[in-house]
């Protein structure tokens, strides 16, 4: 069992600072400089949503490739979140003067809370043969 968990572990894109910076923080980084008011509707749109699905594919991926645990939850909602992106900056979706500050704070409080809870009841890994 220790092998299987050695193993997740050097899958994981987590496990790595270099990609962590370019798959997360890059696109994180670009949402809130996108958030300033000089930006216009369109380039946030734009930014906001790569960005997003950025971290969808990198989640969903990492997900797949080494069955961390929060993955399987984080990539499905940052997908969600980018199509929500899309959608609000299209004028589809209508969320109000504020909108771009609610749909931040969604993404934070749900990606931390993607992030922390599954791990904390269900471990790190999901293993193939059951846990």
């Amino acid at each position: 069992m220790e092998s299987n968990a050695t193993t997740c572990k050097s899958r994981d894109i987590l496990s790595s600072r270099k990609r962590v910076f370019i798959l997360y923080w890059l696109p994180a980084i670009a949402i809130v400089v996108a958030g300033a008011p000089a930006i216009s509707s369109g380039w946030r749109t734009v930014v906001w949503t790569v960005a997003l699905a950025t971290m969808s594919g990198a989640c969903i991926v990492n997900a797949v490739r080494c069955g961390r645990v929060h993955c399987y939850l984080t990539g499905p909602f940052f997908l969600l979140m980018a199509l929500v992106a899309l959608s609000y900056g299209l004028g589809i979706l209508h969320l109000g003067w504020n909108g771009w500050n609610l749909l931040g704070l969604v993404t934070l409080i749900g990606a931390i809370t993607l992030w922390f809870l599954p791990e904390m009841f269900l471990g790190k890994y999901w293993q193939r043969n059951g846990r």
